[in-house]
C-alpha cells in the first residue's frame, strides 16, 4: 500500500530524492521494466535522485547563472571555435554520464549482461530533468539520438564516434547534436541549401549555414546535406556526421558565427554555423538522409516528451512544498477547498503526462529490441502525439507553479522563472504543434497508425473487471468509439479539412488513450497492491477531460475530500471501497 508524503518536511522542491518523491515514476517503472531489472537498478535510480536532487540541483543554479561563452579569436588574433562552459556545468556533466545516463541503454552497465531497457533509460533521464538544467538534458537526448543513428545506419566505419557517444567514462565522451534548421528552410527541411562535396579519400566537404545548432560544440553533429546533383527536396538530402576536430586532431573548416540570445535554455550553447570545407562523414544511403535524420527526430521528440514530464514533476514538487508549509488565513495552503482542487488537478495532469509517454516509450523499447513492426506503426502515433500535448502542459504547469508561489515566484532567486522559461521552448523544438498534429496526420494516412492505436485502447479496456472500475471504462468505451468516428471523419475529408481538425484530433488521441491507459493501471494497482488510488486519478482525468457537465459542473455539488486529496496528490493508498461514495470534483 502506498505511503503518505509528508511535503511540509521540505523547505523547497530541492536538496531531496528526486526519486523517493516520485511515486508516480516507480509506479511506471513497475509496471514497464522486469522486475529483475528493478532488483539490480531501483538502488541506483535512488542513488541518482539523490545526487540530482541536491549536488546537481545546486550546480544548476550556478550554471544557469554562469551561461556558456564563445570564443571567437585566441590572445594572437587566430579564429577558434570554443565554448567555455563553467565547472559546475562540467561537474554536472561527469556526474550524470558516468552514471551511465546514455552509456546503459546502448552498453551493458557494471552488474548487468544487456543494456538497460528503454523504460529504465527514460526513467533516469526523467529524473535528470528535475534538476532544471536543459544544459543536460537537451545535450543528453541528442548523443543518445546520434548513438541510435550510428547504431542503424553506421557500416561500422564511425564506429569511434559511436564509442564516444555511447562512453561511460567522462573523459572518453562525445556529445551528439542535430544540425537541421536552415534560415530559409526552418520547417521546410527540404529548402536546406548546405551542399557537400566528396573528396578522393571517401569524406566530403560541407558549405554553408545551419541557423539554429544547439550544443553547437558536439564533437558528433548529424548534418544535413545535398550532394551534386542531388533532387530537390527531402529527397535529395544526404545526412552526415562533422566533429569539431578532424582525423588528424585539426579543427574543422567550420566556424561558431555567434550564440543566440536566448528566452530560456541558456546553459545549451546554441548558435549559427558557418561550413567552409567542413570535414564530413557521409552515413547510410545517400539521398536517403532525411528518413535517417527522422530516427533522431523521433527519438528526440519522445525525449522532448519525457523532459517536459520532469519539468512538471519539478514544478508540482515546488507547488506541494509551497502549499504544505504556507499558512493564509489560518490554516496551511494545501487545507483550502480550492488550493486542493488545484494540486489534485496539476498532480492528475502529471501522472496522466508519464503514463502516454512511458506508452510510447515501451513502444519504442519493443521496436528496437524485440523488431516488432506494430509497435512501429503504434510509435508513429504516439510520438508526436506525447511531444504536442506534453509540451503544452509542462508550460501550464509551470506558469501556474509560479502564481501559487506568489510573488517569490515571480522573482530570479527562486527557480519558478527558470522552469517557465525552459518550458516554454518545449513546443517549439523539434517541430512546433502544428507540426505534430500535422504527423499525426501523417501516420494514419500513410502507415494507417490508428489501427494499432485503437487495438491498444480496446486490450486496456478489456483487461478491467473491477466493479469500481465499471461506470469508468463504460465511459472510456464510448469516447474509444467516439474517436474511431472522428479518426473516420477525418480520413475520408478532403485535405483542408483535416488540417483544420489535426489538433482537436490529436488532443482525443490523448484523452482517450490516457484514460484507457489510466484505468487498466487502475486495475493493476487494484489486483496487485489492493489500492485504489490510480482509481482515483483515473476518475479525475475522465471528469477533466472526456465529461461533458451542465452548467460547467458547477450545479453539481460535492468537493474534493481529505482522503482523496491525500492519495491523488501525497499518494497515500485508498481504500476501494470507499471508491464509489466519493464524489471528486465534479
Amino acid at each position: 500500500m502506498g505511503t503518505t508524503l509528508e511535503y511540509g518536511s521540505l523547505e523547497a522542491g530541492r536538496h531531496c530524492n528526486y526519486y523517493t518523491y516520485d511515486p508516480s515514476l516507480q509506479f511506471e517503472l513497475r509496471r514497464r521494466c522486469d522486475p529483475e531489472e528493478l532488483d539490480w537498478g531501483e538502488s541506483n535510480l535512488r542513488e541518482f535522485g539523490a545526487m540530482i536532487g541536491h549536488t546537481v540541483a545546486d550546480n544548476a543554479d550556478v550554471a544557469d547563472d554562469n551561461p556558456p561563452k564563445l570564443r571567437t579569436h585566441n590572445k594572437h588574433g587566430e579564429v577558434i571555435n570554443e565554448i567555455e562552459h563553467h565547472p559546475a556545468h562540467i561537474e554536472n556533466e561527469r556526474l550524470v554520464y558516468e552514471a551511465g545516463v546514455i552509456a546503459d541503454v546502448f552498453e551493458s552497465p557494471p552488474g548487468r549482461e544487456d543494456p538497460v531497457s528503454f523504460p529504465y533509460h527514460f526513467g533516469q533521464f526523467y529524473l535528470m530533468e528535475y534538476a532544471s538544467s536543459v544544459g543536460l538534458s537537451c545535450p543528453g537526448a541528442m548523443t543518445g539520438g546520434a548513438a541510435l543513428v550510428l547504431d542503424k545506419f553506421d557500416d561500422g566505419s564511425l564506429q569511434r564516434f559511436y564509442d564516444g557517444l555511447t562512453a561511460r567514462d567522462y573523459d572518453d565522451l562525445m556529445t551528439g547534436a542535430m544540425f537541421l534548421t536552415e534560415k530559409q528552410g526552418g520547417t521546410d527541411v527540404g529548402a536546406n541549401e548546405v551542399t557537400a562535396e566528396p573528396q578522393e579519400d571517401g569524406t566530403y566537404e560541407l558549405y554553408g549555414e545551419k541557423w539554429f545548432c544547439s550544443n553547437i560544440d558536439s564533437e558528433a553533429a548529424l548534418v544535413l546535406a545535398r550532394r551534386p546533383a542531388a533532387p530537390d527536396g527531402t529527397e535529395g538530402l544526404s545526412l552526415f556526421l562533422v566533429s569539431t576536430h578532424d582525423r588528424d586532431g585539426e579543427p574543422t573548416n567550420y566556424r561558431f558565427r555567434r550564440l543566440k540570445d536566448k528566452l530560456g535554455t541558456v546553459t545549451v550553447p546554441t548558435g549559427e554555423v558557418v561550413f567552409e570545407g567542413a570535414e564530413a562523414h557521409l552515413i547510410g544511403e545517400s539521398e536517403n538522409g532525411f528518413r535517417q535524420m527522422s530516427e533522431m527526430l523521433n527519438a528526440e521528440r519522445l525525449y522532448n516528451a519525457i523532459g517536459s514530464c520532469g519539468s512538471m514533476g519539478r514544478s508540482l514538487l515546488e507547488s506541494k512544498v509551497h502549499a504544505a508549509n504556507r499558512e493564509v488565513f489560518g490554516k496551511r495552503l494545501d487545507e483550502h477547498p480550492l488550493m486542493r482542487r488545484d494540486l489534485a488537478e496539476m498532480a492528475t495532469d502529471h501522472e496522466a503526462a508519464l503514463a502516454f509517454t512511458f506508452e510510447a516509450v515501451e513502444a519504442l523499447h519493443r521496436r528496437e529490441r524485440e523488431n516488432d513492426d506494430e509497435a512501429h506503426r503504434l510509435m508513429r502515433i504516439l510520438v508526436p502525439t506525447a511531444k504536442y500535448r506534453t509540451a503544452r502542459m509542462a508550460v501550464d504547469t509551470a506558469s501556474y507553479a509560479m502564481e501559487i508561489k506568489g510573488g517569490n515566484g515571480y522573482v530570479e532567486e527562486f527557480v519558478h522563472p527558470r522552469l517557465l522559461r525552459n518550458a516554454q521552448v518545449l513546443p517549439i523544438w523539434e517541430g512546433a504543434s502544428n507540426v505534430m498534429a500535422l504527423d499525426v496526420l501523417r501516420s494514419m494516412d500513410r502507415e494507417a497508425a490508428h489501427e494499432p492505436l485503437l487495438t491498444l485502447i480496446d486490450e486496456r479496456l478489456d483487461s478491467v473487471t473491477h466493479p469500481v472500475l465499471e461506470r469508468l471504462a463504460a465511459e472510456i468505451r464510448d469516447e474509444r468509439d467516439g474517436l474511431a468516428n472522428a479518426i473516420t471523419a477525418v480520413g475520408t475529408s478532403d485535405s483542408e479539412y483535416a488540417q483544420t481538425q489535426a489538433k482537436e484530433l490529436t488532443d482525443y488521441i490523448f484523452d482517450v488513450t490516457t484514460a484507457a491507459i489510466l484505468v487498466e493501471q487502475a486495475q493493476w494497482q487494484l489486483d496487485v497492491d489492493g489500492d485504489a488510488r490510480k482509481a482515483l486519478v483515473t476518475r479525475q482525468f475522465v471528469n477533466s477531460y472526456l465529461r461533458e457537465h451542465d452548467a460547467r459542473g458547477i450545479t453539481g455539488g460535492g468537493e474534493l475530500s481529505t482522503e482523496a486529496f491525500d492519495a491523488v496528490v501525497r499518494y497515500a493508498a485508498f481504500d476501494p471501497d470507499q471508491f464509489e461514495d466519493l464524489v471528486v470534483m465534479n
